[in-house]
């Protein structure tokens, strides 16, 4: 049993990526768990060989912090800490931590020191690595014992360590794959701690299926099916744990699917050979539950609770004994953590798999969740090993509030706080200065902020600001010049929102409606309905028929096709096209298409005959999410 294995133990408090910590170590080889920062040592038991710290929202020198046993760290084990557990290891023992000079989202570049270079924790790193940053503090001076292992060019104390003790800290995160050799990391830090190998996937699905079996007992199961990765991998673990008799899918078409998608569903599942599903056309009830809403979680929370209604509907009219049947759902780790699923966790989006309703059943342990300890890429491992074709397995993600999120909603108006806050956002951009394009491209770039706020997610914490916006020079028939090397934007977009207060994303006009002028644009009413949903599904098909065309779609994680009300009247609209690469969803880099996949693209959506913009997002995450919403 899982709970007879040496360990190491990840205390969260509270980051986005802290179960990711865990997910490194077990695709390692070693076992790992999640534990609150509070939990008594005895709790821990007898087999715990290292401790890891994990990064959160919370600054170390705030009032309210998530609560920590100071006996963690007279624990005769290796203790790793990561970004606020870098902050926090520093302070316990004597150090000083407080708001940075510049603080870091994104890329940076770790430098060794001498101590550095012969430190157990980072053998085998190069001397200069590639590391991925999300902070605003920083370490301002060390206690006794302890040294300098590494430093960026904005922090210098990078990476940190007292040998006598054991004790190790970064601030980098080293669980996400934008640092490269955060793997070597780990594997170095479990050594240390004297682990043995003991974890692999068959491990990995045998617990999911006696897991699944336990928690249904003498239970059927009705199972959300999206179509989804997520939703499908469930429902043949469900299958295959409790057989086809026991499991029913229900596919709802909730008139947010993209062109002809449920039909494609129906189609894919039944080549696989699943028979005990069932599709509900709910469309007009889904719409009708977003009328005239323009508050982003309001709208996530409306689809979430009409699935809820749908699915009662459902099992009343198949006359199902509710104190028979459970509910299955496909949700990952990823959506429990981005909805402040864990106790020291922020909101940065409410799913819909997370809203009262869900919550309610729960926590009657009404609902099997088989996935939820995992992330994107593990669940894809998992389908593979069940025989599902890649055809299931590799599809894009598509969450089930599906095109409803990615269509942008408001009043029309500007309220007092927006247009000062614009204001701010224009001046910060206006102040960046940008040395990596060429003399003409830089004379010719213009700048502005789009008056809408987008989510993103900064040090842990969600924000809604403002996206900044990059036009070069002109081109013909409404197109504009795009530099050659998506490095540079890479580089432009960093350091606007690593310097802005106002902004969190950054975007690159691709073409505007030549007879349209710059004036013309303007902030429309507009909400989710029939008409904005149809112009996305028009113009997200032509990307993505275009990208498996020329074998991209297998190569990005996710393409998200934005519909904006921002055009020269309500019944047009521009659209911003968000193809993005990642592994585990945590973070990611924009996807960086060859303009000759690209701009075909671009010519046939400003053909559409609504379209008055196309732009491109530049935007890592952090600071931007996936999508907008």
């Amino acid at each position: 049993m899982a709970h007879e294995r040496e360990k190491i133990v990840v205390l969260d408090f509270g980051s986005q990526y802290a179960h990711l910590i865990a997910k490194r170590l077990r695709m390692l080889g070693y076992y790992s768990e999640i534990a609150l920062p509070s939990v008594p040592t005895e709790t821990l038991g007898q087999n715990v060989k290292g401790i890891i710290l994990s990064g959160g929202p919370a600054s170390v020198y705030d009032a309210d912090i998530p609560e920590c046993n100071p006996a963690i760290f007279d624990l005769p084990v290796p203790i790793l800490g990561l970004c606020y557990g870098h902050h926090l290891m520093a302070q316990h023992y004597g150090g000083s931590v407080g708001k940075a000079a510049v603080g870091e989202f994104g890329f940076a570049q770790l430098t060794k020191t001498d101590a550095g270079k012969s430190s157990p924790l980072l053998a085998g790193v190069s001397d200069t690595t590639q590391v991925w940053m999300s902070h605003q503090d920083g370490i301002l001076s060390l206690g006794p014992g302890f040294e300098v292992a590494g430093t960026t060019k904005d922090c210098p104390f990078a990476a940190v360590q007292n040998l006598t003790r054991k004790r190790f800290s970064l601030q980098c995160h080293c669980e996400v794959k934008d640092t490269p050799e955060g793997t070597t990391i780990f594997a170095n830090f479990a050594r240390l701690c004297g682990m043995e190998h003991n974890w692999n996937e068959d491990t990995v699905l045998n617990h999911i299926l006696a897991s699944i079996t336990h928690d249904a007992g003498d239970k059927n199961v009705l199972l959300f099916l999206s179509g989804g990765v997520d939703s499908t991998v469930a429902f043949a673990l469900l299958n295959k744990a409790l057989g086809p008799e026991r499991v029913l899918g229900l596919h709802i078409d909730n008139g947010f699917m993209r062109k002809n998608e449920s039909a494609d569903v129906q189609k894919a599942y039944r080549a696989h050979g699943f028979t005990n599903f069932i599709v509900e056309d709910a469309g007009e009830g889904f719409l009708a539950a977003v009328r005239g809403l323009t508050d982003p979680q309001k709208k996530r929370m409306a689809v979430g609770e009409h699935f809820i209604t749908v699915r009662n509907e459902v099992v009343a009219r198949q006359h199902l004994d509710e104190s028979r049947w459970m509910l299955a759902q496909g949700t990952l780790y990823p959506d429990i953590i981005e909805s402040g699923g864990t106790k020291n966790s922020k909101t940065i989006k409410t799913h819909h798999n997370r809203v009262a309703g869900i919550q309610a059943l729960l926590g009657q342990g009404l609902i099997i969740e088989p996935l939820k300890d995992l992330y994107k890429d593990e669940v894809r491992a998992i389908g593979k090993k069940l025989g599902l074709s890649d055809d299931l397995v590799m599809r894009h993600p598509f969450p089930g509030p599906g095109l409803s999120i990615n269509v942008l909603c408001t009043d029309g108006t500007i309220s007092a706080t927006d247009e000062a806050e614009m204001k701010q956002a224009q001046a910060e951009l206006d102040a960046v200065t940008f040395t990596q394009f060429c003399p003409h491209c830089t004379q010719t770039l213009r700048r502005s902020v789009l008056p809408v706020r987008s989510v993103g997610v900064q040090g842990d914490f969600r924000t809604y600001r403002f996206p900044a916006v990059l036009t070069f020079r002109a081109e013909e028939n409404g197109f504009y010049h795009l530099p050659k090397k998506w490095e540079k934007l890479e580089a432009a977009s960093s350091a606007v929102t690593n310097s802005a207060q106002y902004i969190n994303r950054c975007v690159v006009t691709l073409w505007k409606n030549p007879r349209a002028k710059d004036d013309d644009f303007r902030l429309q009413e507009g909400y989710c309905d029939k008409r904005r949903l149809d112009q996305t599904r028009d113009a997200d098909d032509i990307v993505l028929t275009a990208l498996r065309q020329s074998g991209w779609y297998s190569k990005i994680f996710q393409h998200l096709t934005i519909h904006l009300p921002y055009a020269t009247d309500a019944k047009r609209c521009s659209f911003v096209l968000r193809p993005v690469c990642s592994e585990d969803v945590m973070t990611a880099r924009f996807a960086q298409l060859p303009q000759d996949v690209l701009m075909p693209i671009v010519a046939k959506i400003a053909a559409l005959p609504y379209v008055d913009a196309i732009f491109y997002d530049v935007t890592n995450k952090p600071p931007a999410t996936f999508g907008w919403e």
